[in-house]
C-alpha cells in the first residue's frame, strides 16, 4: 500500500529519545493477570448478555434492544480519536518525570464532553420512543441502557489517561469490579429481576466507579476537571491539537462505521427478529475476540512507547510480536471451537430466538484470525501518534466495505454473503493497516536522529540490535 506516513514530529508522536531503553519487563505480569480477567469478563458479559436478553424478551424487543445498542456505540462519532491524542499529549511529561497542567484540564474536558453526550443523547431517545409509542416505561428502559452501554465513551477515555501515566492496574481493578457486576446483574435477571432495575442499577454503578477513577487520576495530576470552564478547556485542546485531530478523526470514524453500519443495514434489509440476532451474535464472538486482543495490546503499550521513544527497534518489535502471539492463543482457542461445536453454542445462546447457518462459522474464523493484526497494529499507530497512517488506511477500509455491501446485495446473496463480503474486506484492511505498522513506527524507531527511516534500516537495526534483558 503507497499510503502516506506520518513524520513522527507532524503526528504528535514523541520525539524520540537519545537514551537507552530502560531494562524493564516487556510487559506488566501484574497488569497481564488483571487485563486477561477484565477481558475474559468483558467477553463474558456480551455472551452472558445475549442469553439472558434471548430469554427475557421476545425476538422484536430483542432486536430493538440490539438497535438501541448499536445506536449508542454510535456516539463514539464525537470520538475523533481525542482520547488517543489525549494519551500522547499526557505520555510524554510522565516518560520524562514531570506533569503538563494544560494536558491534565484537556484531558478532563474531553471526559466530561463524553459524559455529556451520553446523558444527552439518553434523553433525546426516551423523548423519541416516548413520542412514537407513547409507553413511558419502555421508553425509561430504553434510554436506560443506552446511557449504559453510551458511558463506556468516557470509560475508554479514563482508561487511556490511565495507561499515560501508569495507573493501569488501578483501573483495571475498577473494570473488573464492573464486570463481575454486570454478569451478576445480568445472571439476576433469570431470577426474576426486573429489566429496569437492572438498567437503573448498571447506570448508578457508572456514577460510582467514574467518580472513582477521576479522583484518583486527579490526584495523580493526569486529570483536571473544571466542569465550569470545560468549554474553554475543550476549546482550547481541539485547536491546539486541530491537526492531529483531523487525521485521528478519520481513523476513528471509519472504525465507527465498520463496527456499526451492519447494524443498520441488516435490520433494513431483512427486517426485525433473526437477521439482526445472528449478526449481533456473530458480532459478540468477533468484538469479544477484539476485546481480548485490544487487551493484550493494553499490556504491550507502555513498552512500546517506552522503546519507540529510546529508539529501539528490536524492542518495539519485540513487544509488538509478543502482542501478536498472545492474541493468536485465544483467537485460535475460539476458531476450534466455533468449527467443532458452533452449532451447539449458538443454540445455547440464542435457544429459539434465531438459528444461525453453519455457513457462517467459516467467516468468523477468517474475522478472528484477521482481526488480530488489525487491533494489534492499530494499537501501535494510534499510541505512537500516526494518525495520518490510520486516517488513509480507515478511508480504504470504508471504501472496500462499502463495495463489499454494494456487491453483496447487488447479488443477493443474503445475510450470509453479506457477512462473507464483509469479511473479506476486514481480512484486506488488516492487511494494509499492518503494512502501515512496519512502515510507519516500526521504520522509524530504527532510524538515528537526522536519518531518514527506510526499510534497510529497519532490518539493519533488527540484526545487529544487542539483545535485552525481558
Amino acid at each position: 500500500m503507497n499510503a502516506p506516513f506520518d513524520p513522527i514530529l507532524e503526528t504528535g508522536a514523541p520525539e524520540q529519545a537519545q537514551a537507552r531503553t530502560p531494562e524493564a519487563r516487556l510487559i506488566s505480569l501484574s497488569y497481564l493477570v488483571l487485563r486477561g480477567l477484565t477481558a475474559a469478563f468483558a467477553v463474558a458479559t456480551g455472551f452472558v448478555q445475549t442469553f439472558v436478553f434471548a430469554r427475557v424478551l421476545d425476538p422484536e424487543r430483542f432486536a430493538v434492544f440490539i438497535v438501541t445498542a448499536a445506536v449508542a456505540y454510535s456516539l463514539w462519532i464525537a470520538d475523533l480519536g481525542l482520547a488517543k491524542i489525549a494519551f500522547v499529549n499526557l505520555r510524554v511529561p510522565h516518560l520524562a518525570a514531570t506533569r503538563d497542567g494544560r494536558a491534565a484540564r484537556e484531558a478532563g474536558a474531553v471526559v466530561v464532553f463524553y459524559i455529556l453526550l451520553g446523558l444527552g443523547a439518553s434523553l433525546v431517545c426516551f423523548a423519541a420512543v416516548l413520542a412514537r409509542t407513547g409507553a413511558p416505561h419502555d421508553a425509561f428502559d430504553l434510554a436506560l441502557f443506552l446511557c449504559f452501554v453510551a458511558l463506556n465513551l468516557p470509560w475508554s477515555a479514563l482508561r487511556s489517561i490511565s495507561l499515560a501515566v501508569d495507573l493501569f492496574v488501578f483501573f483495571e481493578r475498577l473494570e473488573l469490579l464492573r464486570r463481575v457486576l454486570s454478569v451478576a446483574a445480568l445472571l439476576a435477571m433469570l431470577a426474576g429481576l426486573p429489566l429496569t432495575l437492572f438498567v437503573a442499577g448498571m447506570n448508578v454503578l457508572w456514577a460510582v466507579l467514574l467518580v472513582a477513577a477521576i479522583g484518583v487520576l486527579g490526584r495523580r495530576g493526569a486529570l483536571a476537571l473544571h466542569v465550569r470552564y470545560f468549554p474553554r478547556e475543550l476549546h482550547a485542546f481541539l485547536a491546539a491539537n486541530w491537526p492531529a485531530i483531523r487525521r485521528s478523526a478519520t481513523g476513528a470514524l471509519s472504525e465507527l462505521f465498520v463496527v456499526t453500519f451492519p447494524y443498520y443495514v441488516v435490520p433494513i434489509a431483512f427486517g426485525l427478529g433473526a437477521g439482526p440476532i445472528i449478526l449481533d451474535t456473530v458480532f459478540k464472538i468477533f468484538r469479544g475476540a477484539c476485546v481480548i486482543f485490544a487487551a493484550v495490546c493494553d499490556l504491550a503499550i507502555p513498552g512500546q512507547t517506552r522503546a519507540y521513544n529510546a529508539g529501539d527497534a528490536r524492542r518495539l518489535v519485540l513487544t509488538t510480536l509478543i502482542a501478536v502471539g498472545l492474541c493468536a492463543i485465544p483467537a485460535l482457542c475460539a476458531s476450534a471451537l466455533l468449527i467443532f461445536g458452533g452449532e451447539e453454542l449458538y443454540r445455547f445462546l440464542l435457544r429459539t430466538a434465531a438459528s444461525v447457518p453453519p455457513q457462517v462459522t467459516p467467516i468468523v474464523v477468517v474475522l478472528l484470525l484477521a482481526g488480530i493484526f488489525q487491533i494489534v497494529a492499530e494499537a501501535l499507530l494510534q499510541y505512537t501518534g500516526y494518525f495520518r497512517s490510520l486516517a488513509w488506511n480507515g478511508v480504504i477500509l470504508v471504501a472496500m466495505m462499502v463495495v463489499a455491501t454494494i456487491v453483496a446485495f447487488a447479488m443477493k446473496l443474503g445475510l450470509v454473503g453479506f457477512l462473507a463480503c464483509y469479511a473479506t474486506a476486514y481480512a484486506l484492511g488488516a492487511a494494509f493497516v499492518t503494512t502501515a505498522a512496519i512502515l510507519g513506527p516500526f521504520r522509524a524507531a530504527a532510524a538515528a536522529p537526522g536519518e531518514k527511516p527506510t526499510l534497510a534500516g529497519l532490518v539493519k537495526a533488527l540484526r545487529t540490535a544487542r539483545p535485552q534483558a525481558a
